[in-house]
């Protein structure tokens, strides 16, 4: 019986915090996840459309095996300023790869499009990205808003807002797995216009209402299904607006090319959660992290129980972003709470 961490947050997994900065006016933010000493990372991008930074250092082949942070923004290629700004924060504290006497932070960055959601993005000469890529890192804790917040603030799904999402599941053998994610998709995260979400079978108690599947299933989902999508239930701005951004994390000790692994199996959440997810439209992208904090290594059968646990709590955070979206002026879309 998978149950939760403490706080069903990603935070669950020792040696990590998250620190959120939004703004109100250009309705779009920055999630940081802070590692309190580096930890081995890697990362699987499946969406057609995606915006990052440093994701090539973290292929298994490549030179540095461990990071001090990952970025979620919002404000599509604008927003991976943000990366500079936990950059210097990291560097007023000492906190970087040492290379030829210097010290430099590691910070793998990834965007979702949130341009058109109803702010005002006339922010003058430069965007706001990169302090509040600072300011996000100051306000790094282990409890962390979630829902209309940081990287999640102006996120928009088909038909509702999104927004950012966190779980956790502690496994039998002492590891815990933790997901964070930005949902901002393309695709739907509830069944056709119900209250329902499709990631209903994972659910751990009621956090997500406890509602389960319709039944029956109403048969203008049926119809979803086959089209792919409901034109009317109301889309994304643009194809390329989109893109859900994520971090799946875990305390057990991994090697590089086994936190890759962890990623790609992350993916399996976005399809338990989304329909339809990895477009030409979507940026889609996963971050791994592995702390080795609880010193326990993996045998063949507890890797593919962690995978598992890896596509599950994905999907949860998914839903808990949606779940959690609170109103704000100038919406263009309700909240999922508002949905009869």
């Amino acid at each position: 019986m998978f149950r939760t961490g403490p706080r069903n947050l990603i935070t669950d997994v020792m040696g990590l915090r998250v620190g959120n900065a939004s703004d109100a006016r250009v309705k779009s933010g920055v999630t940081t996840v802070l590692c309190d000493e580096p930890a081995v990372a890697g990362v699987q991008i499946l969406g057609g459309a995606p915006g990052t930074r440093e994701t090539d250092l973290l292929e298994p082949h490549n030179l540095v095996e461990t990071i001090h942070a990952v970025v979620l923004s919002g404000g599509s290629a604008f927003g991976l300023d943000a990366a500079s700004g936990v950059q210097a924060a990291l560097r007023e504290r000492g906190i970087g790869f040492e290379v030829g006497g210097f010290r430099v932070p590691i910070v793998p960055a990834a965007i979702l499009f949130d341009l058109r959601n109803g702010g005002d993005k006339d922010w003058g000469r430069y965007p706001p990205y990169r302090d509040l890529g600072y300011e996000s890192v100051q306000a790094a804790a282990v409890d962390f808003q979630f829902g209309t917040a940081g990287a999640g603030t102006g996120a928009l799904t088909s038909g509702l807002k999104g927004g950012l999402g966190s779980a956790s599941t502690l496994l039998d053998n002492g590891i815990t797995i933790g997901a964070l994610a930005a949902v901002n998709p393309t695709g739907s995260v509830t069944v056709g216009r119900t209250r329902h979400f499709w990631a209903a079978p994972f659910e751990i108690g009621d956090e997500l209402g406890g509602l389960g599947y319709p039944l029956p299933m109403p048969e203008d989902v049926k119809r979803i299904l086959l089209k792919y999508r409901d034109k009317d239930q109301g889309q994304q701005m643009d194809s390329g607006g989109n893109t859900t951004i994520a971090v799946i994390a875990t305390d057990a000790v991994l090697t590089k090319a086994a936190a890759k692994r962890l990623a790609i199996s992350a993916h399996d959440g976005f399809v338990r959660a989304i329909w339809p997810t990895h477009t030409p439209a979507d940026g889609d992208l996963v971050f791994a992290l592995a702390t080795g904090k609880s010193g326990v290594e993996l045998t063949a059968d507890a890797a593919i129980d962690l995978y598992a646990a890896a596509g599950a709590t994905m999907a949860r955070a998914i839903s808990r972003g949606v779940f959690a979206a609170t109103p704000a002026d100038n919406d263009l879309f309700p909240v999922w709470s508002s949905r009869h």
